[in-house]
């Protein structure tokens, strides 16, 4: 009788062996995996370096060559978290799965899909999400009451560069003062921060509820930023009663449920 747990079975065949080798190096914590995570992290800050600068290499002869071999890394990058997933469907239904498609379908459609280029930065945003290998060095050195303003300025910095490409692709035009993408990144950081200067402007209905939108997304994510920054530090400790995540340092009693906790000093 084959009394082997089913840890120790073989494989059903070669494509569970590959889907399994895959979940390990995608979630598993050992040190061959981490390195497979931080090599990936790597490729992706290099690739969303290339998507900030693409609206401005776009006329260089390698920039067909560097768009292709990305849509070959994020196409591969992509079918392979598709076998490691444990459930396809819930994986397809997820936000950063979506976004992470609609990025690659611009890579791979450049002719049919160009005036959607701008959308490539997202997968800053979606990189972000990835709490291991993003966050997961600020857990390890008690660094967490940072994560949320990391989070913040990743937010933050994806929204001035999506609409940074989003005004470049539909308002650049001659006589309109947006003449390059220079002038896009300055028109957007100028409605954000409401410092209006008034030298560059969108013309028409659709360019002033585009500039609406802007002053308005942009006021919330500063002041989201700045809380993460300026308010009361908090510590990682959840309740053990009702899960609430974080408290104050001197704590005594959950604010939530009042459950007595016990959260030790930072140098214990």
């Amino acid at each position: 009788m084959d009394e082997r747990t089913p840890e120790q079975a073989p494989p059903a065949s070669m494509f569970e062996d590959l889907r399994a080798r895959l979940r390990l190096l995608y979630h598993g914590r050992s040190k061959p995996a981490v390195r497979f995570q931080y090599a990936l992290l790597a490729a992706d800050l290099a690739i969303i370096a290339f998507f900030i600068a693409s609206p401005l290499i776009r006329d260089r002869p390698s920039f067909l060559w560097l768009d292709a071999a990305v849509a070959a890394i994020l196409l591969a990058d992509i079918a392979a978290r598709a076998l490691a997933a444990t459930d396809l469907r819930r994986w397809l239904r997820q936000l950063t799965t979506i976004v992470d498609l609609v990025v690659l379908a611009t890579l791979l459609f450049p002719a049919w899909l160009a005036n959607f280029g701008f959308l490539r930065i997202l997968r800053l945003w979606t990189l972000s999400r990835r709490d291991g290998v993003v966050w997961g060095p600020l857990r390890k050195y008690h660094l967490r009451e940072w994560e949320e303003s990391g989070r913040a300025i990743v937010n933050l910095v994806t929204f001035l560069f999506v609409t940074t490409g989003f005004i470049y692709t539909f308002f650049a035009r001659q006589g309109s003062g947006i003449e390059g993408y220079l002038d896009a990144l300055y028109f957007t950081v100028t409605s954000v921060t409401t410092t209006g200067y008034g030298d560059i402007t969108l013309s028409g209905a659709g360019g002033r509820l585009v500039s609406i939108a802007v002053m308005i997304i942009g006021i919330s994510l500063f002041v989201r930023l700045a809380q993460s920054i300026f308010r009361p530090r908090k510590v990682y400790f959840p309740c053990p009663q009702c899960g609430l995540q974080t408290h104050d340092p001197d704590a005594v009693h959950c604010k939530a449920c009042g459950h007595v906790l016990n959260i030790p000093d930072e140098g214990a």
